[in-house]
């Protein structure tokens, strides 16, 4: 027995000895690979513009940003309490991100470096405008070593100011914006893949082409029953059903050899295995669900923008996490990622939280009905009970974040930004910074190495001429121009491969910005289709077609224009019209120019296969002779469906002819207008894009040179006294005058000169007030009498005279209005006139002179 336990501690021993190489080799090769990564992030961050953080002027840095208060003082004691406990309780875990120091060099706590803030900007109050601003506004700066936290954590106004910072101080700017918006949001400090610590895009699709996911519909489930009719037989040739099999069989092998090609190309993109796997430190953002109605937690990689699920491959693990009220540690594994993790922060054995006070966030309940039950003083209590157990985490040292309108309109460092992502480009400008408007281009190129471009597609903002974006791709030469609503032809979108006239386009119309309903033009150099909607003559459909300018067709009684298309036939489509019998309202008409033809074909009748039609063969209208040919039958061929009679006259006939045929000149009018419109269009075009011209609201006093000088010119109008034109007569004239133009004043005589002349204009003052004080009191006078007689006389006035009465006093109680105004703002700026007067007399170069003497 003794020998067998010897045995076993030898075991033991050797076990542990064996477990302690292995943890030796394991620190060295992570020693060598910190040595390798410290090489390679030189070659990194030489593609980064350098920036030197230590131009940052610390002397206009509030004090808070350089000393701690006792309360700061107290939470990094316990701060470093708690991590003395964690690494006894965990050897083999990282250290936590806990107190860096701050841009001062002073240590704080990284929960008070979280400062809430909801900014004004709509776009800023949901979850996607702040991340899309954060990763647009922001530079990315890698950490100096992929595995090891960074040193320092900087406020999130230095990073504003320096427009640059790590994946740290991404996500606590983020969080602060989250947070202030009412999202239930969290910093995290984990591991994430070399795309994702990298901005590694080059092999993700982006978000412009990504299609949207189809939701699959679920089949009826067929019910078995016994009583069912039983199938016909089978009657389906053998022979063919053995053909179709071969053909299926060849058709699966190229399907399964296209996939084989698919996953070799895959394999290709597939990204190169990284020695740093899992060991790559990462922070991003979490919001939890509940608060602002979010269904379910996600993650925010604030890099990017984007939205995350929790079971995303790309992030490997969490440490902690943090927001403005306490620090959280995660107690739960990682060896499959973050796809088990459970975001409780009330379970203790899951999430170690560093001040036991405030634990559990304040969660909303998910059923109405328990909604419903919590009252006012309920949540009142609630509320007060979470501002008591977060009274242990000191508030945040960091300043007040701001982002002025302008900032917030420029994002990008630079005011540009570019994003490669796979086979294609994304790059970004602010508003106005390009001439023509330009804001987003997306480039998408064929290969991988971005050398091929397939399709270029631009965005625009700002533009008079309201285009809105431009798609061209490269290889059809086909440009696609959309227009927002506003372009005063009514222009919806523009397609075409050139510019040049009597070419293949479409043109897409507002119908609301149009009187004829035309909602699309499609055209090319034989043929023009137009399309209607919600016409009262029921049209949708208008196609022509034109003839070759060199041959010349001679049309009876009219004259071609050489340069013109000539047109060979007009077909018109129209809706049914319910209003009319079926065999009454025309479906189509074809007229058959050059053949001198008309063709009328009619709705179908009820329970009739065939439709009623109405052939019409133009004659020359006179003979040699000059007389008028009468009309015969033979110039309209009928056919009446359910009859075989011709019920029609030829009266009736002859005049439905001459109907015909003025609304055929009338349709060669329109057809030449269409073509003129189309003409118009593109010189217009052709301007606007030789000499492209942005719009500028009149509220953007910056940018609006003709408002910002209107505006001055208000204010300085306000600013000035009313009356001034006056000041430019001399208003000592009159008094002086009394007492002779002399060369020698008296101090006595200047003295009465000022006192006579404040005097009169004092009185002159109280006279316009007591014109308007009268003029006041009479409109009153007359309003309440008018109120007197309506209220006589009421029940015995028609509506029209009541609403007549009612407008008169309207006008009477405006003109009230106005004088109230008038006196009051009268009586508020007497004594400013007066001292502005009492002022210039002081400074009367003439009294002043004269006083001396």
């Amino acid at each position: 027995g003794g020998r067998m336990e010897v045995l076993e501690e030898k075991e033991e021993e050797e076990q542990r000895e064996e477990e302690e190489l292995k943890a030796l080799e394991i620190s060295a090769k992570l020693q060598d690979l910190e040595m390798k990564v410290s090489m390679e992030e030189v070659c990194v961050t030489s593609d980064v513009p350098d920036f030197d953080w230590s131009s940052i002027d610390m002397s206009q840095l509030p004090s808070s940003y350089k000393t701690n208060s006792l309360k700061e003082k107290k939470v990094l004691r316990i701060a470093d309490h708690f991590l003395q406990q964690y690494t006894q309780l965990c050897p083999d875990r990282k250290p936590l991100f806990l107190h860096p120091v701050n841009e001062c060099g002073v240590e704080k706590f990284v929960s008070t470096t979280v400062r809430p803030t909801l900014l004004p900007y709509t776009e800023l109050y949901y979850w996607d405008g702040c991340a899309s601003f954060v990763s647009d506004y922001l530079t990315m700066e890698p950490l100096k070593s992929p595995i090891t936290l960074p040193s320092s954590l900087y406020s999130p106004t230095t990073i504003l100011k320096c427009q640059r910072g790590n994946c740290f101080d991404f996500s606590v700017l983020l969080c602060s914006m989250l947070i202030g918006a009412g999202y239930d949001a969290y910093c995290v400090h984990g591991y994430a893949t070399h795309e994702i610590c990298t901005l590694d895009e080059t092999l993700e699709l982006c978000p412009l082409l990504r299609k949207p996911q189809e939701v699959p519909k679920e089949g009826m489930k067929k019910k078995s029953n016994k009583y069912r009719v039983k199938p016909p037989p089978d009657l389906q040739s053998k022979f063919e059903l053995q053909q179709e099999a071969k053909k299926k069989t060849e058709t699966e092998a190229a399907q399964k050899n296209k996939e084989r090609e698919e996953e070799k190309v895959m394999e290709v993109e597939k990204p190169k295995h990284d020695p740093l796997q899992g060991l790559r430190v990462h922070a991003w953002v979490v919001v939890l669900s509940g608060k602002r109605e979010v269904p379910e937690t996600f993650f925010i990689n604030p890099f990017t923008g984007n939205s995350h699920s929790t079971m995303d491959e790309y992030f490997l693990g969490i440490e902690s996490i943090w927001n403005h009220r306490n620090y959280w540690v995660n107690m739960q594994d990682c060896w499959n990622g973050c796809k088990d993790l459970i975001f409780d922060l009330g379970d203790t054995i899951r999430w170690e939280a560093m001040l036991s006070g405030s634990n559990k966030p304040l969660q909303l309940l998910p059923d109405a009905e328990e909604e419903k039950e919590l009252s006012d003083r309920d949540m009142d209590d609630m509320e007060k009970k979470e501002e008591d157990m977060s009274s242990d985490m000191p508030p945040s040292w960091v300043a007040p974040i701001q982002i002025s309108p302008r900032e917030f309109e420029t994002r990008c460092s630079q005011g540009r930004k570019v994003i490669l992502y796979k086979k294609a480009k994304l790059e970004k400008w602010a508003p106005y910074l390009n001439g023509n408007g330009l804001v987003k281009r997306l480039t998408i190129y064929a290969d991988l190495d971005c050398t091929e471009i397939v399709e270029v597609r631009e965005w625009f903002k700002n533009r008079e001429d309201t285009l809105d974006m431009r798609e061209v791709n490269k290889q059809t030469q086909l440009t696609t121009e959309c227009f927002s609503p506003g372009h005063f032809l009514g222009l919806k979108a523009h397609t075409y491969t050139s510019l040049e006239p009597e070419t293949e386009r479409t043109m897409e119309f507002y119908i609301e910005a149009r009187v004829d309903g035309l909602q699309k033009r499609v055209e090319n150099a034989n043929e023009m289709t137009e399309y209607f909607l919600g016409r009262d003559d029921f049209l949708h459909i208008r196609h022509t077609e034109f003839g070759k300018r060199g041959k010349k067709i001679h049309l009876a009684g009219t004259r071609t224009d050489m340069n013109s298309r000539p047109i060979v036939q007009i077909k018109e489509c129209f809706h049914r019209n319910l209003e009319k019998p079926a065999d009454e309202d025309v479906a189509e008409r074809i007229f058959l120019i050059t053949e001198e033809t008309i063709h009328l074909t009619y709705h179908l009748k009820d329970k009739y296969i065939t439709a009623s039609k109405k052939d019409f063969f133009k004659a020359v209208e006179r003979d040699r002779k000059g007389n008028e040919i009468v009309m015969t039958p033979e110039m309209c061929i009928t056919y009446q469906a359910g009859s075989s009679k011709n019920d029609k006259k030829l009266l009736h006939l002859y005049k439905l002819l001459q109907e015909l045929t003025e609304e055929e000149k009338q349709l060669k009018q329109q057809v030449r207008q269409s073509e003129a419109e189309v003409l118009n269009i593109l010189k217009i075009h052709e301007n606007e894009e030789t000499a492209v011209k942005l719009s500028v609201s009149i509220y953007n006093t910056e940018r609006n040179e003709k408002r910002r000088q209107q505006y001055e010119a208000m204010n300085t109008m306000e600013d000035g006294l009313p009356g001034q034109e006056e000041q430019d007569l001399d208003y000592l004239a009159p008094f002086l005058i009394r007492i002779g133009h002399r060369e020698k004043m008296t101090k006595g005589q200047a003295l009465r000169v000022r006192d006579d002349c404040l005097a009169d204009f004092k009185h002159r003052l109280i006279d316009k007030a007591s014109i308007i004080q009268a003029r006041f009191e009479k409109a009153v006078e007359e309003l309440q009498k008018k109120n007197l007689w309506f209220q006589e006389n009421q029940h015995q006035l028609s509506a029209e005279e009541e609403e007549d009465f009612l407008t008169r006093c309207s006008e009477t109680m405006f003109h009230v209005h106005i004088l109230a105004l008038r006196l009051d703002r009268e009586k508020q700026m007497a004594p400013q006139k007066y001292l502005a007067l009492e002022e210039k007399l002081r400074k009367d170069p003439r009294l002043a002179e004269h006083r001396s003497h």
